[in-house]
């Protein structure tokens, strides 16, 4: 839940929560949903550790009236086909391939949206309700809920946001096939000989975001938007203390005659510690290309996708449809 969905968004370092108004609003900040003109649905899909894991994306969305919208979305991330080497020995010590098979690993997040215009003119809020499945393979599985919240205002053409993810902390309870567990008990001296725990949870994080559109002859546009991306404890972060950490980010698209988009961005500003034991501080570029035309916009992203310090820059694809083309 913490990757990011959308070519766009995620080309632009992610810094979308103030200005994000289609269907991925139910995961860049739900108060935008209440924009949509008309259904829109979305998809996306990128490989993750040189093609070992899937990650997909499907997004629904709907304006309920001209004040409320609702959505909901899935995600789903996994590595499938691992080879399941813990009975490869039988009881008398011999190797026997036959005693190999396969599992799949997943974690799946469903979000259930609902937007809802103020009273006070240029405000708007979002909420989101997240169900939480974990699965790996017949060893353990688990479950988990949690809420989000976000709200957005415009004036005078600025645009300022507010996403508060997992605000009652999210728990997720695993329940572990003790059967299973007992065929690796042991298996290496010290290891796996006590159960692992049955409790998960993730704690709230908050964002706070700011953008404006630029307009230039009627057929360029520049959209610029920062995020502060807000954490509550140390991390390596370039703005850090013992109780809040904070990362920027800042993501830029120019546009012609809203056809065709370039965008960038810079963020994941953290301090790296080096093998002399000086720090620097590294950050993530990302780079995107997006194509509109007649409600229908494809776009692509070259990004990292998680922890840049760990896995290679990823191509990321993802189409947005504005359903209404299909009643014209």
């Amino acid at each position: 839940m913490n990757i990011g969905v959308d070519a766009r968004a995620l080309a632009m370092s992610s810094a979308m929560v103030s200005h994000s108004k289609d269907v991925h609003s139910g995961y860049w900040n739900p108060a935008g949903l209440v924009d949509l003109q008309d259904a829109q649905a979305g998809l996306m899909h990128a490989n993750y550790f040189a093609n070992i894991a899937q990650y997909d994306y499907a997004a629904y969305a709907k304006p309920i009236d001209d004040e409320s919208a609702w959505g909901m979305s899935i995600i789903r991330f996994g590595v499938d086909d691992i080879l399941n080497t813990t009975l490869l020995i039988d009881s008398q010590g011999n190797v026997d391939y036959n005693r190999i098979s396969k599992f799949s690993t997943a974690d799946y997040g469903i979000t259930f949206s609902y937007a809802k215009r103020l009273k006070v003119p240029g405000w708007q809020y979002g909420v989101n309700a997240k169900v939480i499945r974990r699965i790996i393979g017949k060893f353990a599985n688990s479950w988990g809920f949690g809420f989000d919240a976000g709200l957005q205002f415009e004036k005078n053409d600025w645009h300022f946001g507010v996403m508060l993810r997992d605000i009652t902390t999210t728990y997720n309870v695993w329940n572990i096939n003790e059967e299973e567990f007992n065929t690796i008990k042991n298996a290496v001296a010290g290891q796996n000989s006590e159960l692992p725990e049955s409790t998960e949870i993730t704690l709230p994080k908050a964002q706070i975001g700011l953008s404006k559109k630029y307009e230039f002859h009627a057929d360029y546009s520049l959209l610029a938007a920062a995020n502060l991306n807000m954490q509550f404890t140390r991390t390596n972060d370039i703005i850090s203390s013992q109780k809040l950490s904070i990362d920027p980010a800042l993501g830029f698209e120019f546009g012609y005659n809203d056809l065709v988009f370039l965008r960038t961005g810079v963020g994941n500003f953290q301090k790296i510690t080096q093998i002399d034991n000086t720090k620097k501080i590294g950050f993530q570029p990302n780079i995107g290309l997006g194509f509109k035309y007649r409600g229908i916009a494809v776009d692509y992203a070259l990004t990292d996708l998680g922890d840049q310090s760990a896995a290679l820059y990823s191509n990321i694809f993802s189409v947005t449809i504005d359903l209404s083309i299909f009643r014209r």
